[in-house]
């Protein structure tokens, strides 16, 4: 071999590791509900279920709603955040394109979403966890477009998957009469078609490239606070939290079972419900000193369902565990976020696990 066709030999080979490697970086693809929503639903126009308006955001970097239905951070941002995995923007912020994706990765979550496509109907618009699957099909014919199959299926194959979906199909479906289905089916004939249904989207999630999934359990969905005001005695529903109970059961065998017939990929399952009681139940604890109300809520009127600009804050967002009627607050989600890494185990000599960023709380208007 002369030594110019060494060189040539030499380059290509350095452009083919440099190819390979530009597109290497781990990032996550999350499916989720209003728990995970960074967002989409801000896009969908005619959506009832939006984080568009103060005080959503107000802890959270310039205080302004930025589509997470919560005051801060949701749990999957803080777990990235202590992981070193960026944070994925939602799937409909206008700035996504081949490159941020990427560099980021995508957030399908959509508020009131369901794994059930009738769930959350009166919502109008949303994305089900059918429709979020859909939405990274597309997603992968853009990256196929840009990097070339080869190194777009090592993309995919390499990135984190979270699907974080269920309650809605209880509190926005089942549990409600204007709902077909809660008086089509019965607590085991539901949960059938729920599990069942569940099950046929995470094998086509598996198709398409999932090899590192967690699937997030339910908290005791009972025990929020629009649960509890419309029970007659102001204590947790038990009906919704059995619901829960059995759900997580049914989706911790179905993640086992996976693990099995899928040698080639690791299924995990979330389940941070026992803390989550456990803070509910004891708020003082961990620090908390409410956690049957909403910090965020319109003076006395209950449930105000969602946080607006006429609501009243409570003056210390970090001693309640619920920001509105059905969504934790960044404390609270900080505390679940921590449970899940402690219990997955997902700190290691390799990750830094440095904490994730806390937002700088800011004053409460009354307080302006």
């Amino acid at each position: 071999m002369n030594f110019n066709l060494a060189l040539v030999t030499v380059v290509i080979t350095i452009l083919g590791i440099g190819l390979d490697g530009c597109h290497s970086k781990v990032v996550q693809f999350i499916f989720g509900d209003s728990l995970s929503d960074v967002g989409n639903n801000m896009h969908l126009s005619r959506s009832l279920a939006q984080a568009s308006l103060p005080w959503y955001g107000i802890d959270m970097g310039n205080g302004l709603p930025n589509g997470r239905f919560t005051n801060g951070r949701t749990v999957a941002d803080i777990i990235g955040d202590r992981t070193g995995l960026p944070r994925p923007p939602a799937f409909l912020d206008p700035s996504v394109n081949e490159e941020v994706i990427l560099e980021n990765g995508v957030n399908y979550a959509s508020g009131g979403g369901g794994i059930l496509n009738e769930t959350g109907a009166y919502f109008i618009q949303k994305f089900s966890l059918d429709k979020q699957i859909e939405l990274f099909q597309g997603t992968q014919e853009l990256i196929r477009g840009k990097i070339g199959k080869r190194a777009s299926d090592k993309f995919f194959n390499e990135g984190r998957y979270v699907v974080a979906l269920g309650s809605n199909d209880f509190i926005n479906n089942y549990l409600m009469p204007v709902y077909r289905d809660s008086w089509t089916y019965n607590d085991d004939t539901f949960m059938d078609y729920l599990i069942g249904t569940l099950e046929r989207q995470l094998k086509l999630l598996h198709s398409l490239g999932a090899r590192q999934l967690v699937v997030f359990g339910l908290g005791p969905m009972g025990c929020i606070p629009l649960q509890r005001v419309l029970s007659t005695t102001g204590n947790c529903r038990e009906k919704a939290n059995k619901l829960a109970l059995t759900f997580n059961k049914a989706v911790s065998e179905l993640v086992d079972d996976f693990g099995k017939h899928f040698p080639d990929s690791t299924y995990r399952f979330g389940d941070a419900y026992d803390v989550v009681y456990d803070v509910i139940s004891n708020p003082n604890k961990y620090g908390f000193q409410n956690s049957d109300s909403p910090c965020c809520s319109f003076w006395n009127i209950r449930p105000a369902l969602t946080c607006v600009p006429a609501s009243s804050l409570c003056k210390d967002r970090s001693k309640y565990v619920f920001w509105d009627e059905y969504h934790p607050t960044d404390n609270a989600n900080e505390l679940i976020a921590n449970e899940l890494i402690k219990k997955f185990g997902l700190l290691n000599s390799d990750q830094g696990g440095a904490p994730a960023p806390a937002p700088a709380v800011a004053p409460s208007p009354e307080d302006q």
